[in-house]
């Protein structure tokens, strides 16, 4: 049995029949043709795919698309503002925080919901906020610096 959902996906009024166990992530993928969301463990553990609902982030791949009637999502692609990156995205590739670029859309919306509720985070809160993002490549130590870049230019700057 379908059902009918509305999302403000990105700020956009969207429309979707899904089935009662379709998973948010399989929604934004397939349906909306979004694609910076990954699907990466399929049980919650990895991050690539955090979106934010809500403002908060949430793994997509655990969230069911009927959760998410009614509701605001955010995904890596609601970010920018044609060509210009969000600030966020700036810090992380100003940084050379991106490697391989697959873990970096749900690293970029938690360390965005992160500024956003705590604009002058100190590192633990940073690498609290970060700790369902896992990522292959790096140390962690050039994502937190971006965070604190991040923070310093949009005016909170890190502790």
């Amino acid at each position: 049995m379908d059902y009918k959902i509305e999302i403000f996906l990105n700020g956009e009024s969207c429309s979707f029949a899904v089935s009662e166990d379709e998973t948010l992530l399989d929604t934004i993928r397939v349906k909306a043709g979004l694609e910076g969301c990954k699907r990466g463990c399929d049980s919650g553990e990895c991050g690539a795919c955090t979106v934010l609902l809500d403002g908060q982030p949430v793994n997509s791949c655990s969230y069911l698309s009927v959760q998410a009637d009614g509701r605001s999502v955010v995904t890596i692609e609601g970010l920018t503002k044609g060509t210009e990156l969000h600030p966020v995205q700036q810090a992380f590739y100003d940084a050379g925080a991106v490697q391989c670029g697959y873990c970096i859309p749900g690293m970029v919306l938690s360390a965005k919901a992160l500024l956003d509720k705590n604009p002058a985070p100190s590192s633990d809160e940073i690498r609290k906020a970060l700790s369902g993002n896992l990522c292959r490549c790096t140390g962690y130590t050039k994502i937190e610096e971006a965070v604190k870049l991040a923070a310093e230019r949009l005016g909170g700057g890190a502790r």
